[in-house]
């Protein structure tokens, strides 16, 4: 018998039903707290995640109450979890669900797939939990699982590898329970066979594990080497008028933080000095080269915030100008504008900041 042949669901759902965790879209199976879940932890662990589900709960307790919302409102709750776009697309399917559906969503893995921002793994994540569809999921802790147990070294991001993943994880599904053997098998790679120094001599699937055999589970699953992080410095102007307002912006709907608003941003490959700044901060201003008053760096070594393809060096440029900034705000507005990460650390550690004589 092959060893892509040999099954390991009943291990798992037996380990599963005795140290799975008692997360709140466990309790029952409502479609609209599996897929706010499992929008909300993608890329996302469950600690990090969970307070932002039980926020978006306690707001929005039905998809017809995310569909009344306003996109600011929801952009702000997801604040600090990045991939804004997943906010966004959470957001637009709400209210797709919302107008077209009654808040009533698809029973089919094809339906379910047609959703915004709904993908293969999501949609059967959602149609097997909630409606008993079998379709088998694929994620980095099944890819983790899979690769281990059955000694398979294929890139997991790599077309051949995820094909060859997708159909041992659709022979390894239990037919008759496929919702819970699909949590079972995630709670196994988040809790048991976890990235680093898993404890195999307490496996269930010890006997089964051909890396642990082989003496190969550190180095799987395997993955082809990421893109080169490129590292840029964002420079923000944090400028204050007679008023006591603040200049803020919103971004556009393209690239990183879509929407959310952020100080006026000079960007740059390098760092750079106060006159180049304020030589650029005119030019935005279009005002006199007099105008901005005090500027000084806040913080004298740059905070780094990591993307996924960046790294980015991020400066905050404080000064204060004589007259009325072309759009601002008043300090005790900013904490409820929805802002990158980044900048909600700065304005709850320096705002208000005064002017020094």
């Amino acid at each position: 018998m092959k060893s892509s042949q040999r099954r390991i669901d009943k291990i798992l759902v037996t380990w599963y039903l005795e140290n799975k965790r008692d997360l709140p879209w466990r309790q029952a199976k409502v479609p609209y707290q599996v897929w706010l879940s499992e929008i909300i932890l993608q890329q996302t662990q469950v600690v990090q995640g969970l307070p932002y589900y039980n926020k978006f709960v306690s707001a929005f307790p039905s998809v017809h109450d995310l569909a009344k919302a306003s996109e600011q409102e929801v952009l702000k709750l997801w604040q600090g979890l990045g991939y804004y776009s997943r906010a966004r697309n959470l957001h637009h399917t709400a209210r797709q669900l919302s107008e077209n559906h009654n808040g009533i969503f698809p029973q089919t893995f094809e339906g379910l797939l047609s959703l915004k921002g709904v993908g293969v793994y999501t949609a059967s994540a959602i149609a097997s939990i909630c409606f008993d569809v079998p379709k088998a999921v694929v994620d980095g802790n099944v890819y983790r699982v899979l690769s281990r147990v059955f000694g398979l070294d294929l890139p997991i991001n790599e077309t051949a590898g995820i094909k060859r993943f997708q159909e041992l994880a659709d022979q390894q599904l239990a037919l008759d329970d496929p919702g819970t053997y699909n949590q079972a098998i995630m709670e196994f790679g988040a809790l048991q066979c976890v990235p680093k120094n898993p404890n195999c001599e307490k496996c269930p699937l010890v006997n089964h594990c051909v890396a642990y055999t082989t003496g190969s589970v550190h180095g799987l699953p395997v993955s082809i080497k990421k893109i080169k992080v490129k590292t840029e410095f964002y420079n923000f102007l944090v400028l204050q008028d007679h008023t006591g307002g603040i200049w803020m912006r919103r971004r556009s709907d393209q690239g990183i933080w879509p929407n959310l608003y952020e100080f006026p941003l000079i960007e740059t490959a390098e760092a750079v000095d106060q006159e180049y700044i304020l030589t650029q901060a005119h030019a935005m201003l279009e005002v006199s080269d007099n105008s901005i008053q005090a500027l000084e760096q806040y913080n004298a070594v740059p905070w780094a915030h990591r993307l996924t393809h960046k790294k980015l060096m991020v400066v905050f440029w404080l000064g204060f100008v004589e007259g009325t900034l072309p759009k601002s705000y008043p300090v005790a507005a900013l904490e409820g504008l929805a802002v990158p990460a980044i900048i909600a650390r700065f304005i709850s550690k320096a705002v208000p900041f005064t002017r020094q004589n």
